[in-house]
Formats: structure tokens, sequence, C-alpha cells
């Protein structure tokens, strides 16, 4: 019933992109001892351009060199692009991930009960083809003079049947999509059942127009099963819903099944109407075992192969992308404005069912315990970010990020193909029940205060032109580059280790190695503060207030991680002199496997941390206050509660259970 094609780059666009797998890397070593840290040695370090010259970090030189704009869908990426996007598509962490914070869980229900009828509340099911007013405004970048911003105007309290549009106006608000008009790309749902709603009442209205031809898209990742299911049980509903209106009769309405994961499939031979034969081609969507998603060439590959359906003009063609991850990062970088060249060609309207994105981060990471061992490993997702170049830190002070603080929109790609297809991004909630940490699923940010810090959704082209306008940004990018533990040259600086051996001797010769590394990772930040200080007439200039947060969250960090890496060296020096004991066995079979750094109120070096401390909590506040009611200002609070002090404490593990003889392993999935 089925075709497979094991490449889903187009013929003329065949890349080394797809199907990438990021290896493991290992960055902890054992170099000979070090002396111990001191104020004196510090100072006399090198600057941060020569350190970051010896260790090959990247630099921002590379950033101002020629572009090349290619059009009508054929997109070539400059090197100097391609290197700016590296720290998304880097060597991904070691599997067993070691956090120094408590990881908090998060679990949500999933209604599950078949929609009875559309949902037609005008509160949570805009007019179709308008977008609502968050979605408008992201249209282009949003300009606030800051003493105008700061003053309220009270909202105007109207009832909806206060407004009368005259008949004509509101037949043709009703019915009539324009073709060629931005699409939503943020619409927050509760649940698939709202999502559905909403798509059946944008097929009415197309079918008003014209036929219509419907292409589902679904990701072939293992935690997608669920929304497949439900998709598959609902739809039977939304095709009846349809049924009620003439146009849909016969074969007004037909539908084609698609699926994507490091390949493609189309599960149906060609368009039906036909329910049973549309059910039985989602039944089909397999699990694709690679964890790589290749979104952007499947929406070429199922746009193209449906095309000759709608090419003679009598039929409209609308796509649905059934997705939780962002897809695979290089493979965006290439092929997002090949995808949606191919949409606007075609006039297909396209719409995501997906998930909300990590705050200026690619990834999440899941808990997953293995089944047979007991084991738990946590699985990398593409999660994100909602950016077209990441924004924010891409280290939480000691190594790279493992939370999964939500960002208020979809994944970039998914959000601009929606928008410039005329579509929707349906952001549903994050249902999974093992997140990391526990900021996953704010999706509900204050409105009115999210409106100032709207992504950018124009071309990453356009964005990467437009950054020499706009000094701030680039001393905040040039930041982020400099301290990104995605980069191994400089993880081998700033990821700093976080367990250490139960034997006094290794422990000795992992800690001054440790020591050492910090004394030049402080170098590091206190460079980086002083270039972001150097540019603060910049913020002040700068009207964007989506800017303006990155400036003041990342500069209150680079002064608290100062605080808390001091605090590192501090607390292993205490160790060092005043070790712990801890007895090698706990009941029932759980042995000492390591020392790790975790978190404290008592601090280690108060006289040196305290000042820095002080400061940084003074900006965190100033943060939350400023640009309160969005992911800034929950960053800045949980940066606060994280404290400052650190200590090292005893780790115990049981053995992990055996696998019985003869019987197969299952394996360690890729999400």
């Amino acid at each position: 019933m089925h075709s497979e094609s094991n490449n889903l780059t187009p013929a003329d666009l065949q890349s080394e992109a797809a199907g990438l797998q990021p290896e493991t890397t290992q960055v902890e070593a054992d170099p000979a001892p070090h002396e111990v840290l001191t104020n004196e040695q510090i100072h006399s370090r090198k600057t941060l351009r020569q350190v970051l010259q010896n260790v090959g970090a990247l630099g921002i030189s590379t950033f101002v060199h020629t572009l090349i704009f290619i059009a009508l869908g054929i997109l070539t990426m400059t090197p100097e692009i391609l290197e700016s996007l590296e720290m998304v598509v880097l060597n991904a962490p070691e599997e067993e991930i070691v956090l120094e914070e408590e990881m908090v869980t998060v679990e949500l229900e999933e209604d599950m009960t078949p929609s009875e009828e559309i949902n037609t509340d005008p509160t949570t099911a805009p007019t179709a083809g308008v977008p609502t007013a968050i979605g408008a405004a992201i249209f282009s970048e949003a300009q606030f003079d800051a003493e105008v911003s700061d003053s309220e105007v009270e909202p105007t309290e109207m009832a909806a049947s206060e407004i009368k549009l005259p008949a004509s106006v509101s037949d043709s608000l009703l019915t009539t999509i324009p073709l060629g008009s931005y699409g939503d790309p943020r619409e927050v749902v509760d649940n698939i059942q709202q999502a559905m709603d909403r798509i059946t009442q944008e097929l009415v209205f197309m079918l008003e127009e014209s036929d219509v031809l419907v292409v589902w898209v679904f990701d072939q990742s293992e935690s997608m099963r669920n929304d497949q299911k439900e998709i598959r049980e609902r739809i039977n509903q939304v095709y009846t819903e349809l049924g009620l209106a003439d146009d849909a009769a016969g074969d007004h309405l037909l539908t084609a099944v698609t699926s994507f994961g490091s390949g493609y499939i189309r599960h149906t031979r060609k368009p039906t109407s036909n329910l049973e034969l549309i059910k039985a081609a989602i039944n089909e969507v397999p699990i694709d075992p690679s964890g790589t998603e290749l979104i952007c060439p499947a929406i070429v590959r199922a746009i193209n192969d449906h095309t000759s359906y709608t090419s003679r003009g009598q039929r409209q063609m609308a796509l649905i992308v059934v997705s939780d991850e962002s897809g695979n990062p290089e493979n965006n970088v290439q092929f997002l404005e090949n995808a949606v060249q191919a949409a606007k060609v075609a006039k297909c309207r396209t719409y995501f069912l997906g998930r909300e994105a990590v705050f200026g981060y690619p990834h999440a990471y899941m808990r997953w315990p293995h089944p047979q061992t007991g084991t738990v490993h946590w699985l990398k997702v593409d999660r994100g970010p909602e950016t077209a170049f990441v924004e924010q830190l891409q280290t939480n002070g000691f190594r790279r990020r493992t939370d999964a603080f939500s960002s208020g929109f979809g994944p970039y790609e998914q959000c601009r193909i929606a928008r410039e297809s005329g579509g929707i991004f349906f952001m549903l909630p994050t249902v999974e029940k093992n997140l990391v940490r526990g900021e996953a699923d704010k999706r509900r940010y204050k409105l009115r205060a999210m409106k100032p810090y709207l992504p950018d959704l124009n071309s990453r082209q356009y964005q990467f032109a437009k950054r020499d306008e706009t000094p701030l940004r680039t001393f905040i990018w040039q930041v982020i580059l400099d301290l990104n533990p995605l980069n191994e040259q400089t993880a081998e600086i700033i990821e700093m280790r976080m367990r250490f051996s139960t034997d006094s001797a290794t422990f000795l010769r992992q800690a001054r190695q440790e020591q050492q590394k910090a004394k030049t990772y402080l170098i590091y930040l206190a460079n980086a503060q002083k270039a972001l200080e150097s540019g603060y007439a910049l913020r002040e200039s700068e009207l964007n207030a989506r800017w303006q947060a990155n400036y003041d969250l990342i500069y209150a960090q680079l002064i608290a991680y100062q605080a808390r890496v001091y605090e590192y060296g501090a607390a292993l020096e205490v160790f060092i002199r005043n070790p712990k004991t801890a007895p090698l066995m706990q009941p029932p079979n759980r042995r000492l496997v390591g020392w790790d750094i975790t978190g404290q109120s008592k601090l280690s070096a108060a006289e040196v941390s305290q000042p820095y401390i002080e400061r940084a909590v003074e900006l965190y506040n100033t943060v939350i206050e400023l640009h309160d009611g969005t992911p800034w200002s929950e960053r800045a609070a949980q940066e606060i509660n994280r404290g400052f002090g650190l200590q090292l404490v005893p780790v115990y593990r049981a053995p992990p259970r055996r696998v019985p003889s003869g019987v197969p392993p299952i394996p360690i999935p890729k999400l």
C-alpha cells in the first residue's frame, strides 16, 4: 500500500546533510596535577580573545563576510551561516547525564474523549485565515519606545455581542482565506481535539471555495505513537462533521497519508476519500529507530508528490504535519527555505501539530529507564530553539544545559513554514511525564506580556545580513559563541566535572585539573562580562524588547556564574583539606560510585564570591521586574533559587539487572 524512498533529499539537492548522526564525545581527562586556584594567577591570565584563539573557539569575525541569497526554493547556505549554526549540530553530551540540580518530572493527562462537534468557541478558535493578535504581531519585529511601553493602558471591556458587522462583511470574513496571506505561527491548544476542531473549520472554509486535498505528514518517532492513535480515532468524527456540508460529499475532499524519519514513505498510493483506507494508512506509519527527523525535505517531497492533483487549479492543498520535534538541526538549516518555497509555489497551507520549543536551546532530555536493566538513560530530543539562531547561553554555568525551560513559542522552522504558507502552528501541551525539570509546558505565558518578545521569523539569511546593523546583537552572539559548550574545543575549558572518583589519589588529580580549568573559565566569564558592559549604551538604544531581555539575563548570568565557578574551586579545596568519608555500600545492594558536586546554602569562599552574588541577585530581580510574565523572568527566578554554595556528596547506585540468557537485549531508543 505504500512506497518508500530511503533518501528524503530532493534529487537536485543531494547532500551529506541527510541522516546525520552525532557522535558522543568524552571530554573528561586526567592530566597531571596543577596548583590551587589563586586570585593573582587569575588576573594574570590572557585576555578572552587570546584564550579563544589558542583553543580554537569561534570568533565573531567569521560572521561579517559575503552572503549569498538564493531565490525560487533552491537554498545554498554560506559557510559563514553554517558555521554560525554549528552549535546546534555538534556532538551530543554523554548519554548518562549528571545534573547538579534535582530533576523534577512533569505529568499532564491527555483528554482522549473523541470530539462530538466542532469547537466554535471564539476564545480558542480564531476566524479561519485570520491570525490571532499575537500571530499577526509576529509579521515584523516589534519596535517599542521604552516610555510608551512602560505606561499602562486599561483594556476596554466589550462583550462579543456588542460588535456588529454588516452582513456582507461578516459573510466574507468567515468564508474567504486570502491566498498569500500570513498564517498564525502560534495558536495554543489544550489537546489534539481542539487542534482537529480548528483544522476542520479551516477545511470547511476551503471547501466552500473549491475541492481540497489534505496530505498528512507523520513523524515516525516512537514518541509519536499516542498522537497518531488519537488522530486515527478522531479522524472519523472529523470527516463525519465535514460530511454535514454538501461540498464535502464524494471526492470533493481527498486525503493522502505520508510519514518521515530518516526516509520518507507514501502510505496511500493515491489520495482517497475512503475512511477505512485512510485509517489503515495511518496504522502503517512505522517507528524509525534512527532518531533522525528530516522534516523539511519531507514537506517538500509530500507537496511535490501531490501537486498533480492541484496543478489545474481546481483543488486546493493543505498539509498537516504531526511531529513533537524540531527536526535534524543541520538539515533544517540547509532545507528550510526549500520547504517554504515549495509551500508557496503550490499554494499549500501547512499546519503543524507540534510542541513548544525549549527556551534558547536546541535540545530537551527525556528520562528513559531501561525495562530490562533498570538503568536510567537521558535521551536527547531536538526541541528548539524558537529562533533562527540561539539567543541564550548554552551553558548552565558548569556544563551544557539540560533544562526544559519553555520559550512560549514553537520551533523556528515549523513556525516559519506555517506563517509563510498561510497555515497555523498548533502548540500542544508538553505531555511527556519524564521531561527534565519542571519548567516544561509554560505555554500560557502572559499573552500581553509576550507580544513585545516575539521571535523574528524572517529567513536566516535576512537575519544574518541585518546583524551587522545591530551591534548589540553582535556582542551577545559573540558571548554565546565564546561560551558555547556544544563546541568541543570550548567544552574542554568550560565543561566542569560534576562527579569525582572514590579513589583518593584519582580524586586529587581530578580536583586539581578542574581547579586549573576553573581559573581559565573565570577569565572567559570576566572578559565576556566586560564585553557586554562596553555595549551597555547599545542596550539602552535597542528598541526591541526581546533583545533587551537577552542582554539583561545574560549579563546577570555572567556575574552569577563567576561566583558559582569560584565556589566550585573553593568547594573542591575544602574537600581536599578535610575529606569526607562514606560507607562503600548501602542496603540492600547500592554501591558507592562517586562524589557529586551539588548545591548548598553555605558558601565556601564568601569573602570573594559574596559581592558577585549580591550583584547577580540584584540583576536577576531587575530581569524579573522588567520582563515579568516571560521566559526571561522565569529563568532569572530559577537562577536565584539554584543558590550559589556547593558541596560534594556521596552517590550510590544499584547494579543493573541482568538480562536473562537467550533474551535479546532491548536497544536504547533514539527519539
